[in-house]
């Protein structure tokens, strides 16, 4: 006996939904745990393994599978390299810094949010040098030990500003890092106009949209969705950079404080509109802050 079409149709509609739906098991538990089954996240560059809120740039070690594993390594997930000490960003040349051109971009009436926020005004900028990732706790921190890969982190205005000297660079200037991040459009995120979704930075992992529980910053490099057209990794997200503006920024604060100035957002972030590549904050210079590091800028000879 035939059965009716419309049966046939409502049968074929009811398993493509149990299908559907299966997929979406899937993808739920695969953002839920964290992995899929090659071993990457959604919300980590492709080589990465998500291990709590961090995106490790090696296996995980199976006695701490909390933390990322370090130690010599034969190679790395892009854009990282091999190092003694692990995985690590690349240091110098082409591979560790960007040149960035002389630009001018006009800041704040393009993003209806920075209305009352930021002055209108032009920037000019370049050309000079920037470094590509910001500095690592294995290229600025080696004493400290651990995982190269991570962002350093609680460093003060004047320890920012001498592990840049001592690499024969300085901290790029609030201009500099203004045209780095926004370029001559400008881009309302280091990417680009829209998306600041979990994948093109480290953000939002304390509380979240993008992590719980986060202590620290992420693994320099590890969204690379979200460099800048010209390669620039995570200016936005992971930790907030030092940039320079002179000795203090404008007042001091509490009991004369000298106050400076941090760009980007960091993991503790979690407003998307933080992320603005025209977002400042003023904070003590001299505070040890977790969600701060840096990157260095370098000057090009005419």
């Amino acid at each position: 006996m035939k059965r009716p079409a419309t049966k046939i149709v409502v049968a074929a509609v009811a398993l493509g939904a149990a299908l559907v739906g299966v997929a979406g098991v899937r993808a739920v538990l695969r953002g839920s745990s964290g992995t899929t089954g090659s071993g990457a996240h959604e919300s980590c560059g492709a080589g990465f393994f998500r291990v709590g809120t961090r995106c490790c740039a090696s296996s995980i070690e199976p006695a701490k599978p909390s933390l990322c594993a370090f130690g010599p390594v034969p190679s790395c997930p892009r854009p990282l390299v091999p190092t003694e000490r692990g995985c690590d960003a690349p240091l110098g040349g082409d591979l560790g810094t960007v040149l960035v051109p002389a630009t001018s971009v006009t800041i704040g009436p393009s993003d209806w949010e920075a209305e009352g926020r930021v002055a209108p005004r032009v920037v000019r900028a370049g050309p000079f040098r920037i470094d590509r990732f910001e500095g690592s706790a294995g290229r600025f921190q080696e004493k400290t030990g651990g995982d190269p890969a991570r962002a350093a982190s609680s460093v003060t205005l004047d320890e920012a500003r001498a592990m840049c000297k001592e690499r024969g660079g300085r901290l790029p200037s609030e201009d500099e890092w203004i045209v780095a991040a926004s370029g001559d459009k400008p881009r309302r995120y280091p990417w680009g106009d829209t998306g600041a979704v979990c994948r093109r930075a480290a953000w939002g992992l304390v509380r979240g949209p993008c992590g719980t529980g986060a202590t620290g910053p992420d693994t320099v490099g590890a969204h690379p969705d979200g460099a800048t057209p010209l390669g620039i990794h995570d200016l936005a997200g992971n930790v907030a950079e030092w940039v320079e503006t002179g000795a203090c920024a404008g007042d001091a604060g509490v009991a004369g404080e000298c106050l400076g100035v941090v760009r980007g957002g960091s993991y503790d972030t979690d407003l998307a509109t933080d992320l603005r590549t025209w977002v400042r904050r003023e904070v003590p210079a001299a505070k040890k802050d977790p969600t701060i590091g840096f990157r260095c800028a370098y000057d090009v000879l005419p």
